[in-house]
């Protein structure tokens, strides 16, 4: 099993980009707005939450690859 770091910080902005992107899509297929305000919202929410995904992705990943980098340091 691999070990990854992250921050609260890290976990909290993952999880609320998750939210938004769930909430987005939710919004997108339920019958209790007007078809106009759901795909606002909706679309709005998914955008939010798929945009701010990437770079989170980017810190996961940047934040593996220092961690797997140390720890090839010490086993050297």
């Amino acid at each position: 099993m691999q070990e990854r770091k992250l921050s609260i910080a890290d976990i909290i902005l993952i999880a609320g980009t998750r939210i938004a992107l769930g909430a987005g899509i939710g919004l997108l297929f339920s019958n209790r707005l007007t078809r106009e305000q759901r795909k606002a919202a909706g679309a709005a929410l998914a955008l939010v939450g798929g945009l701010t995904s990437i770079p989170l992705a980017v810190n996961v990943r940047r934040a593996f690859r220092e961690s797997s980098q140390s720890s090839l340091r010490a086993a050297a």
